[in-house]
């Protein structure tokens, strides 16, 4: 018996159980992991409140993102063995101690980079470098606009858009966020609560707007960021955490440019293996670089989940956090 977190019924943070299961043995194409830790996520919100279905149904191990070392290894696995130090996202289930995980979505963490390191970059790293060099490719001297830029998902981006030249521009929501997102690569931040922000970025840019708009947020910043966009601009929209945006007519893309809009998941972006592994390699080659840091700014232990989860619905999170098991 390990230590868990589970969701017997969905609902706010206090569905988080903290109790201990049972881990089997790896079944055909898996292995079991000891983690060392795990991520914190936005998506571990939408599975708890079941705006994303739990494929395994109910109960289920909340997470989708951990660290830690391989412990055994089934029959036929070649994709690993045990011993190896791997990094995972997107399988359900690893607020865990220990965990049965799908051999072909482990990743071999290079030496240099630790546990609690993976733990808070590999969902939203690779989530970072889909978003930029996949979805929409970000190319020196465009404006980008990142929304909640002292988020998890928006140091990294704030980051990783100034390395490839980019004029960024973020939206936060205090004076605090705003620094922290200017020490992050962040060119210009906007106070979306007191300025309104599609004015400000017309301000900033003089008037040229912005290549693509990354939104995170969702309902509280749509339609006003297709406000921001150039003509034939686009709006990638992969993140809900005010809400989700509510139905509309097709029309307004035309209507405000000829515009693109796109909902993408790192799980389409990272089916195959070798995109998943091409993907992490990337953000690995930019981490190690220095060009990319990781701030883990809040660490809980397993246990305290429940608070975790208030603390980033709450907004009073930054950069990643990690949960130690």
């Amino acid at each position: 018996m390990v230590a868990a977190v589970r969701v017997h019924k969905v609902g706010g943070p206090e569905v988080l159980t903290y109790e201990e299961v049972e881990v089997p043995a790896p079944g055909p194409g898996q292995i079991r992991v000891k983690q060392h830790a795990c991520g914190l996520n936005y998506i571990d919100t939408y599975f708890r409140m079941g705006i994303y279905p739990s494929p395994v149904g109910l109960p289920f191990v909340a997470g989708n993102e951990g660290a830690g070392e391989v412990t055994a290894v089934a029959p036929g696995v070649t994709e690993v063995k045990v011993g190896d130090r791997i990094g995972y996202v997107s399988a359900l289930g690893s607020y865990a101690a220990e965990r049965i995980l799908p051999a072909a979505r482990a990743v071999k963490l290079p030496d240099a980079i630790g546990y609690e390191q993976a733990a808070g970059m590999m969902l939203k790293g690779m989530t970072v470098e889909y978003l930029l060099n996949r979805t929409f490719k970000v190319k020196k001297g465009m404006n980008v606009l990142i929304h909640a830029a002292a988020g998890g998902i928006g140091l990294i981006a704030c980051q990783w858009a100034n390395h490839l030249g980019a004029n960024v521009i973020g939206t936060v929501g205090s004076k605090d966020k705003a620094a922290l997102a200017k020490a992050n690569g962040c060119h210009h931040t906007i106070l979306y609560r007191e300025e309104d922000f599609a004015a400000k970025v017309k301000e900033i840019t003089g008037g040229a707007m912005c290549e693509v708009v990354y939104d995170g947020v969702g309902k509280a910043t749509f339609p006003a960021s297709l406000d921001c966009l150039v003509p034939l601009g686009m709006f990638v929209s992969f993140g809900n955490a005010s809400g989700s945006i509510e139905a509309f007519s097709i029309n307004i893309l035309q209507t405000k440019g000829s515009l693109y809009a796109t909902r993408p998941t790192l799980n389409t972006y990272a089916a195959k293996r070798e995109d998943l592994l091409a993907i992490a390699k990337d953000l690995f080659d930019v981490v190690l670089s220095g060009k990319v840091k990781i701030p883990i700014n809040q660490k809980y232990s397993l246990k305290d989940a429940p608070k975790a989860h208030r603390d980033l619905e709450g907004r009073a999170t930054t950069g990643s956090s990690i949960l130690i098991p």
